[in-house]
């Protein structure tokens, strides 16, 4: 379900993230630029990565066939400013009425976890699950899953990760000491799956996903890889895949805004999770979910949607790691690098 600018996503969007987009094919000159709002999706098939590679980065288990990762992307109409807004897989979500491509039937709106969107019906589902939380109109999407994002970071040559504290997982085996670290798309896969780390659980998660995209896309800069068109056109069919999963991007348009991403810099980027008000009661249909502050959530959408920055001008508040267990306010991108 390819969506187009006029009719209306893990880690890989920045490994696939410049000439900028103002003048794009995708982006006619004659039409003033507009803001793209970018839905990555990284899921939890693993049926791709062979058996070898379960056992060796504990990738094993039985996938949900969901969204461990929904992050909103939003790209400024000016390409000068990028605001990433995580929504931890267990948000509790109202699923908007849909029909079931494969049976036809037609089903009412419900409760679910917003990661069982995709489970349910595809990365359409998940979309409008998330415009209708959000209010967002989302333009473009891109679905993640282990094959995938192993291979990008490796077409990359890895990507360098640092910690200021020890990093380890009982489940995926992560085992990081402080300092920097450049690991492979095997060890990033478990470097971002991680959340048995410490008491922030999903919330700490997302952070050193964040960490991870801001330092992949340094890295990509730092090689002039983002402008290579050659590199980033292996990297991009890396990603999209041989159309086996669909995709709202085409290969073009992953190239050119890879192009925009390059001359926005660290500090120009947002990152934060949606506000998070604390646990629901338990349910016997769909169990333990997170409730949305839904005032604060409100007021942080309608900037997006009014394309002004979250944070003012001046402002640059430092992280909070291990983040507390209502998620964490907008941080920039500089915050979040390697030193």
């Amino acid at each position: 379900m390819k969506r187009t600018l006029s009719s209306l996503a893990i880690p890989g969007l920045v490994l696939a993230a410049g000439a900028t987009l103002l003048g794009s094919s995708a982006f006619p000159e004659r039409q003033a630029p507009k803001a793209l709002n970018i839905l990555l999706m990284g899921t939890d098939q693993r049926d791709t990565i062979t058996a070898a590679e379960k056992r060796k980065f504990h990738a094993g288990g039985q996938a949900c066939n969901c969204t461990d990762v929904l992050m909103l992307v939003h790209v400024s109409a000016r390409r000068d400013r990028v605001s990433v807004v995580s929504m931890p897989r267990d948000s509790y979500a109202d699923i908007p009425p849909y029909r079931d491509e494969s049976t036809g039937e037609e089903r009412g709106p419900h409760p679910s976890k917003i990661n069982g969107a995709y489970d349910e019906g595809g990365p359409g589902l998940s979309i409008s699950t998330v415009e209708s939380m959000t209010g967002m109109r989302i333009d473009r999407y891109l679905q993640v899953d282990f094959r995938r994002f192993i291979d990008a970071v490796n077409d990359v040559g890895g990507v360098e990760v640092c910690t200021s504290r020890t990093l380890k997982d009982s489940a995926t085996k992560l085992n990081l000491r402080p300092g920097r670290h450049t690991l492979n798309g095997g060890r990033s896969l478990q470097y971002v799956r991680s959340r048995h780390v410490d008491t922030s659980a999903d919330l700490g998660r997302i952070q050193r996903q964040h960490r991870f995209l801001v330092n992949a896309l340094r890295g990509l800069k730092a090689k002039k890889a983002l402008t290579d068109p050659v590199g980033m056109a292996r990297v991009v069919g890396t990603l999209l895949g041989n159309g086996r999963v669909e995709q709202g991007f085409d290969a073009k348009e992953l190239i050119e805004l890879a192009a925009a991403l390059n001359k926005v810099p660290a500090k120009s980027m947002e990152f934060t999770t949606v506000p998070i008000a604390g646990f629901n009661e338990t349910r016997p249909d769909i169990g333990s979910t997170l409730a949305w502050d839904m005032r604060r959530a409100d007021a942080m959408f309608a900037r997006l949607r009014a394309d002004k920055p979250l944070l003012k001008a001046s402002a640059d508040p430092r992280p909070k790691d291990p983040p507390g267990l209502r998620g964490y306010g907008p941080v920039r991108g500089s915050s979040l690098t390697c030193k």
